[in-house]
Formats: structure tokens, C-alpha cells, sequence
């Protein structure tokens, strides 16, 4: 039976390695510490999520991402500037080593999430690889009792944070290459206003 724990006891299971199902400022998703390759592994089990489809970071600031030895481009900064926290998450190249720590060949995307309570549990653990909290291709769960009934039965989910009901759009996920950009899923933050903030 998966645990329904607070932040305390959140960040103390993320920190073993363990993963946590947390809520964000749009749905919940599914937490590990991005240190913790064991961990990365265990969710993509949990998932059923191709290995091939790379998990997306969440972080509490820019230089949690500078810390990786990203480089976060002009236009990448022109979006985060203007988005973050919220609902985007910006997709860039990265070092391959960092890459396939998270099943990706050559980019990770990164969101700082609009969300205290998640903010809080990233500053105390370090970079989040995460992933909504659903069956691959199904509805993202919006509340703890979604995400007991759809992974509660499953050892490898450790906990779920709870947050309450959570009704947000998924967010938008843009990549920006050295000249282009492009949106890979349709969210809460448009086309247009993504082209406004890159003219």
C-alpha cells in the first residue's frame, strides 16, 4: 500500500532513492532524485515508459541548471525569464552523459514549477527527473486518490505527496535549437505567446 506522507517524509524517500508521486503546479507526477540512477530506473519501470522517451527535469532555479553544466542559449533565457515558474518546459541540448541519465540522446527539458510546496522539496533534494503521474498515454492523475488507484498497488511507488486536487493544464514543452524553435506538446502556454517572447 503506497504511503500518503508530507514534505518531511517526501524529501527523506527522495533522498533514499526512492519514488514519490508529488503535485504540481498543473497534475501530479511521478519525482526521483535526478542523482540517483537506481531511482531513474526504477520509474521508468513504474511508468512503463519507453526508455527511449526522455524524462523531463524539474528544478527550484536557474542555477540548479547551470550547476549541470548546461548552456542555457539567449532564447532559452528569454522564455524561462518570462515564464518561470510555470507552466513550460524548455527543452535543450545537453551533455550526452546527462542525457541518457534521463533516457534522452541529446537534450533535457527543464521546468521550474509555480508551486511552494514542490519548490521547497527541490531545494532540499536537488534536480527532479519526473513524469506525470499516469499510465504512458493515459489522462495525468489530479489527486492523491487517482494516483493510489491507478500505482498504489505497485512496490515502486515509495509515497505520494499530498497536495490537494490539482487541475492544471500540462504545461507546454518548447525545444529551442541554436536558430529554431519548436512546440513538441500543446499546454497552457500558446504558440503565440512563445513567438511574442523569442521576437
Amino acid at each position: 500500500m503506497t504511503d500518503v506522507v508530507g514534505p518531511k517524509e517526501a524529501i527523506a524517500r527522495l533522498r533514499r532513492g526512492l519514488v514519490v508521486a508529488v503535485p504540481t503546479d498543473t497534475v501530479y507526477g511521478l519525482a526521483v532524485a535526478l542523482e540517483q540512477p537506481a531511482a531513474v530506473a526504477k520509474l521508468f519501470r513504474l511508468k512503463q515508459r519507453p526508455t527511449s522517451v526522455a524524462l523531463p527535469v524539474l528544478v527550484d532555479a536557474r542555477a540548479a541548471i547551470d550547476a549541470l553544466g548546461v548552456t542555457w542559449s539567449v532564447n532559452a533565457a528569454r522564455l524561462s525569464d518570462q515564464f518561470w515558474p510555470g507552466a513550460l518546459t524548455i527543452v535543450v541540448a545537453v551533455d550526452h552523459q546527462l542525457a541518457r541519465s534521463v533516457g534522452g540522446i541529446g537534450s533535457i527539458g527543464f521546468r521550474i514549477p509555480r508551486d511552494e510546496v514542490l519548490l521547497r522539496v527541490l531545494g532540499e533534494c536537488g534536480p527532479l527527473a519526473v513524469s506525470s503521474a499516469n499510465e504512458h498515454g493515459g489522462p495525468p492523475c489530479q489527486s492523491v486518490e487517482q494516483v493510489v488507484a491507478t500505482f498504489g498497488a505497485d512496490d515502486l511507488l515509495s509515497a505520494v505527496l499530498d497536495g490537494g486536487v490539482r487541475r492544471g493544464e500540462v504545461s507546454t514543452v518548447v525545444e529551442i535549437a541554436e536558430d529554431s524553435w519548436r512546440i513538441l506538446r500543446d499546454g497552457s502556454i500558446s504558440a503565440q505567446e512563445i513567438e511574442r517572447a523569442l521576437a
